[in-house]
Order: structure tokens, then C-alpha cells, then sequence
């Protein structure tokens, strides 16, 4: 059997195009990706098919086009644009002899490098343990053979079964702990509310500048960086705007394509902080060429933890490198819809401070305007 190394550096990455979005794109991301865990691509192969193979993902005559490119690229790590099925992993880890890594897997090592906080730790383990529990189940069926042998005899117990029970064990330990964080949250979030603290949340692609709007509005030091999920820790500051009522200010981690499942199962009680919202800064990297597959991609995810019915104000972010001026859009009932700003540059920032300022007026000053 293929025995996985420590670490791979040097990845040929593979991308198949399946007719869904823009695969140029689509490959750009993942070599953001694969970058943002370190690896140095060495190469990439793309190719085109109906539907997934169900042995090999990409087909034999695909794989062996694959081997050849990465020997001759000096890669020892192939990186799927895909999620891999357990038996997929191990069968195309044979057929290559080197470490396969799928979509989801890479995100979790991203997300596994960047967490800081105990709280994030604890809920990528939770992911890591989640998803390698489903490569147990269905890809690594060696492990049902029995222990035997001498020294070796036990009660019977597969090492299948040991590794399910242990990581079983884990993952309701992960979940206590996160429990005890999600109640806290939760109490934290009462006092807001009887203190009649409005909550604003910032959701948006990874790297559409979240964190650097979070600096410009709050006068924060939040670390940002032009690369994918730079942050991942979510942070909570005052926001004082004159003539609106008191405002916190909430930066969420950053939500991407094909986010997997289990990785906001996990984040749950992060992403809490949207749910809970009183409105949500949607902030749009406008000069992106695939932004409105970014924006849908942000909307599934916000429907999946039940965000979906909180109001959203587009925040089209980077306008000056979309040339674009900084302003205001209004919908039908003169409702700010969106607003065009540069968080890196200050332009229009203050527009977004009216508009919150105009969503969540002072008692004071509703009484005047009445």
C-alpha cells in the first residue's frame, strides 16, 4: 500500500470541468487556494466530462495522463478542484503514487493553519474529524482486518472499529466544549439585546476585504491580507455612528465555493453571529470577474444556517479598481440596496456610515424626523 508522506510542497493541480460555472475561474481559486496551504503548484491539467467516474473520479485514461504530468512536473501532492469519495481518494493515491488531496481537504488544512483562538481550533478539529470519519467508512477498508498475531491478540476489536470509537470519543468531547462556547455566545448576545444594541454582521466571499472594511469602520487592527481565508476568527467591536443607536460590529469568516458541509457544521456557533444579525453587510470584491457566482455562492451558504431572511446591504467593495465612483443605490421604496465603496482607500465609507445610521436611527432622532 502507498504510504502517505508528512508533507508535499510541489502540487499539479487537476480541474474538471463538469459545465458548471467558468472553469478558468475555477482553477484561479484553486491556485489561490493551494497557495494560501503552501504548496507551490507546479503545474495544472484540465479536461472536460459528463459526470464523475466512480472508481477513478476522472477516468483511467485521464489518471494516466495525470501520472505522466506529474512526473514530469516533480510534483509529490495532486490536488482535486472536487470533493473525492474515501475509495476515490485511495484508488487515485495507487494509480498515482503520491498523496491525493481533495477540495474539502484543502480547505480544512487552510482553515487548520489559520484558527487562533481555542474556540476555532476546537471547531476545525471537529470538521477534520467529521470528514476523516467518512474515510474510514468508505475508503480505508484495510483496516477491517483483524489484529492477530502474537502480542497483537486483543478482544476482537477491529482496528476499523478502534479508530471509529476514537475518533466517536473525540468528536463528542469537540462538541461539549463548543456547546459551552455556543451558551456563552448566546449570553453575550441577551445582554446585547436588552441593551437594545443593534448587531451587524459582515459576511462575504474570502478575500472580497471584509477585515480591511472591519479596520476602516471600527478603527481595528484585525489582521488582512490579500489571500484566502486570512482570518477566521470572529471579531466584535463597537461601531459608534452619530445619530444611530449603539452598534456592534461583527466579522465572520470568510465563506467560498463548495464550502463543506461539515466545516459549517462546525462553525455554527461562529456563524451564529449572522443569524442573529439585525442586518448583514454583504461585501462583494466588485472587481472580480466571477462576483456574481461569489454573491450566490455567500447566499447558499447564508440559507443553509438559516440567515437567508436577514436584510442584507450589498457593500461593493474595491470600486475604484472596478472604476467605479463611490455612492449610494436606493431600491424601489428609496431603501439603501447597496453601496460602493473602497475599504482599502476610505472612499465612500461614509455613505455605508449613513446608511446604517439611517436603518437604525436614534429614538431622538425618529422622533424628530416623525
Amino acid at each position: 500500500m502507498f504510504e502517505r508522506p508528512d508533507r508535499g510542497d510541489r502540487a499539479l493541480l487537476v480541474q474538471l470541468d463538469f459545465g458548471e460555472g467558468e472553469p478558468a475561474t475555477r482553477l484561479d481559486e484553486l491556485r489561490a487556494l493551494a497557495s494560501s496551504a503552501g504548496a507551490t503548484v507546479t503545474g495544472t491539467m484540465t479536461a472536460r466530462r459528463s459526470r464523475p467516474d466512480a472508481a477513478l473520479f476522472a477516468g483511467s485514461g485521464k489518471v494516466a495522463e495525470i501520472a505522466a504530468r506529474r512526473a514530469e512536473t516533480g510534483a509529490d501532492i495532486v490536488i482535486f478542484d472536487h470533493a473525492l469519495s474515501g475509495v476515490q481518494q485511495r484508488n487515485l493515491e495507487q494509480a498515482l503514487e503520491c498523496r491525493v488531496v481533495d477540495r474539502v481537504s484543502l480547505i480544512l488544512d487552510i482553515f487548520a493553519q489559520r484558527a487562533q483562538s481555542a474556540e476555532g481550533k476546537l471547531q476545525v478539529e471537529l470538521a477534520q474529524l467529521a470528514h476523516l470519519s467518512t474515510r474510514l467508512v468508505r475508503g480505508w477498508t484495510h483496516l477491517e482486518r483483524q489484529k492477530g498475531g502474537i502480542g497483537l491478540r486483543g478482544p476482537g476489536e477491529t482496528q476499523l472499529e478502534s479508530d471509529r470509537r476514537l475518533i466517536g470519543e473525540r468528536v463528542k468531547l469537540l462538541k461539549d466544549r463548543l456547546q459551552l462556547v455556543a451558551r456563552q455566545r448566546e449570553t453575550q448576545r441577551r445582554a446585547r439585546r436588552r441593551a437594545e444594541v443593534r448587531n451587524v454582521a459582515l459576511v462575504g466571499y474570502t478575500n472580497a476585504g471584509k477585515s480591511t472594511l472591519f479596520n476602516r469602520l471600527t478603527g481595528a487592527s484585525r489582521y488582512a491580507a490579500n489571500q484566502l481565508f486570512a482570518t477566521l476568527d470572529t471579531t466584535l467591536r463597537r461601531l459608534p455612528i452619530a445619530g444611530a443607536d449603539a452598534i456592534v460590529l461583527s466579522d465572520t469568516v470568510g465563506f467560498i465555493r463548495d464550502l463543506p458541509h461539515d466545516l459549517i457544521a462546525a462553525f455554527r456557533a461562529t456563524l451564529k453571529e449572522a443569524v442573529d444579525a439585525d442586518v448583514l453587510l454583504h461585501v462583494v470584491d466588485t472587481a472580480h470577474p466571477g462576483r456574481d457566482d461569489q454573491i450566490a455562492a455567500v447566499d447558499a451558504v447564508l440559507n443553509e444556517i438559516g440567515a437567508d431572511q436577514v436584510p442584507q446591504i450589498l457593500v461593493h467593495n474595491k470600486c475604484d479598481a472596478a472604476d467605479q465612483s463611490p455612492g449610494v443605490e436606493r431600491d424601489e421604496y428609496a431603501k439603501i440596496r447597496a453601496v460602493r465603496l473602497s475599504a482599502l482607500t476610505g472612499a465612500g465609507v461614509p455613505d455605508l456610515r449613513a446608511a446604517l445610521a439611517e436603518r437604525f436611527p436614534r429614538p431622538e432622532v425618529r422622533a424628530a424626523t416623525a
